[in-house]
């Protein structure tokens, strides 16, 4: 891997390549090739060729990318080659849902513990997994080593949260609340805002369209 910093929009599109890529070996695809690739994903293919250079010599010139190969440098280069534990925070419905849909983060990731600070939810089960308080969170990350940390939390707790996971010794925090999170530059934090990403769909609707059907009426 080249010493120099690696941006975070190459690093996103890693597990959009692995995606495709691991569609393809399902299908049996030997190779690959960085047209193929930029044609089905919508990419420049000289993007997608420079994105993986970061990383090593990957393709073979007139041949393209070996899939098994490639699948397996970019799940090392992602770290997904080995077991994430990850932890959730917030059992309510969001959270039940993500803890339901454990299958999608199968990629060595797992949501291995579930925490909520309502007593009435403590105890009770999601999937195979029980919610625990939140007094258990240090003790459980320490035991199952979990690295990663879901908050999804009303914003006004989503704070006082990530604090925690922090203390607790969590190094990566996926947030769903709609606040920005303060947190020590060495904590990588991405957050999921539903609300701002639906509000910014409306930017690209036809101007007009409510108007010329009431007009019709």
């Amino acid at each position: 891997m080249k010493s120099e910093k690696i941006s975070e929009a190459v690093v996103r599109r890693l597990p959009v390549y692995l995606r495709y890529l691991n569609a393809l070996n399902k299908r049996e695809v030997a190779t690959v090739s960085s047209q193929d690739l930029g044609q089905r994903l919508n990419l420049n293919p000289a993007q997608i060729r420079k994105d993986l250079a970061y990383f090593g010599d990957f393709g073979r010139k007139g041949i393209g990318y070996d899939v098994t190969y490639l699948i397996e440098k970019i799940r090392h280069i992602l770290k997904i080659d080995q077991q994430i534990n990850v932890a959730l925070v917030g059992a309510g419905n969001l959270g039940q849902a993500l803890s339901n849909y454990n299958a999608y983060l199968k990629d060595n990731m797992k949501i291995v513990a579930v925490f909520d600070a309502v007593p009435e939810k403590t105890g009770t089960m999601i999937n195979t997994l029980v919610v625990q308080p939140m007094d258990q969170l240090e003790a459980t990350v320490k035991e199952k080593n979990i690295r990663i940390g879901i908050i999804t939390v009303p914003d006004f707790e989503a704070q006082h949260v990530a604090d925690k996971l922090i203390e607790c010794g969590i190094e990566a925090i996926l947030n769903f609340a709609p606040i920005i999170l303060k947190t020590p530059d060495n904590i990588r934090v991405h957050t999921t805002d539903f609300t701002t990403d639906l509000l910014s769909l409306a930017y690209y609707l036809e101007d007009g369209k409510e108007e010329s059907q009431d007009d019709s009426e």
